[in-house]
């Protein structure tokens, strides 16, 4: 229709005044898809969508942008509580450290293949960094430790003003698979203890860990912080100990089958128990908590 009405125009006008009226034609439609471009690169939604947008609000980027991004919400909780009943029997945890502030996410999806994916693993790694936010430790207490319930991580709002729940929605929309945010955790340390947090397999994201299982020790040295601190989290996550335990425990008659932290062979250096290694660093164990994704059995896993 665009196309005739110029051709209309240009019947009725002098030669002069249809290369004027061409010329400006030419513009307004470089100008259009150089918005088109641009609306494109900052939302990342298709070109149709983007198309539709600028022309519903005048190629008011700003309007547009508004809009798509309700859209999408929109249609991601349409699509979330569609896909809502299928089995999310893959994922990841995420680990944010900041200070003396540390936090742990579990993000489950359908299949190992969006497990992989640049924008879950970014999803993964939003999480962790929102749940980090607002610890509220009192000087006095040496460790503090928060649960979050997927209801209650869901509710978790995050610097634009939207809850987790409301990216979770979205992503599923964009990704199209069903999703879940099943657990997190949050620990927070006193003056004189130090957070150390690792993912197996271990993939740094914007400063965040992500891998199949996760562990956060919480440790009390008068050394600055060795490789060792890593080591026992990898140790954790592999040998998945139920407690720290004492000298004064009983060992289990197969150290195989030993569940007592200190008792247990270092997985680094199977010659020393963990204990040994504890005390050669002259360190102490306060607490620990792992995650192993639901996808994977959270028994005890290979680190190799």
């Amino acid at each position: 229709m665009s196309t005739l009405l110029l051709r209309y125009f240009c019947s009725q006008r002098s030669p002069r005044m249809t290369k004027q009226l061409l010329h400006t034609s030419s513009l307004v439609c470089a100008v259009e898809k150089e918005l088109l471009a641009r609306l494109r690169k900052q939302t990342g939604f298709s070109i149709g969508n983007c198309k539709k947008a600028l022309e519903m609000h005048q190629n008011d980027i700003a309007k547009a942008e508004v809009w798509l991004q309700a859209e999408a919400q929109s249609k991601g909780w349409e699509k979330a509580t569609k896909l809502s009943g299928r089995q999310t029997s893959q994922g990841l945890i995420g680990i944010h450290i900041e200070g003396k502030t540390a936090a742990m996410v579990e993000v489950n999806c359908e299949t190992d293949f969006v497990a992989r994916n640049d924008k879950f693993r970014q999803l993964v790694t939003q999480a962790a960094k929102e749940c980090w936010k607002g610890n509220t430790l009192n000087e006095d207490v040496i460790l503090a430790k928060e649960s979050f319930s997927t209801e209650q991580v869901k509710t978790i709002t995050t610097e634009d003003g939207k809850t987790l729940g409301d990216v979770l929605a979205l992503a599923i929309g964009n990704i199209g698979e069903n999703m879940g945010l099943p657990r997190a955790t949050r620990v927070s340390a006193g003056h004189d203890i130090s957070l150390v947090g690792y993912c197996h397999p271990s993939t740094i994201d914007q400063d965040a860990n992500t891998g199949k299982f996760g562990a956060i020790l919480a440790v009390k040295t008068s050394n600055s912080i060795s490789e060792v601190a890593k080591q026992l989290c990898v140790h954790v996550i592999g040998m998945n100990p139920r407690a720290i335990g004492s000298l004064d425990d009983p060992k289990a008659e197969n150290p195989e089958e030993e569940s007592l932290l200190i008792h247990q062979e270092f997985l680094s250096d199977p010659t020393r128990t963990v204990a040994q290694v504890l005390d050669d660093e002259k360190m102490e164990v306060i607490d620990f908590i792992r995650f192993g994704s639901t996808a994977v059995n959270s028994s005890r896993v290979s680190t190799k």
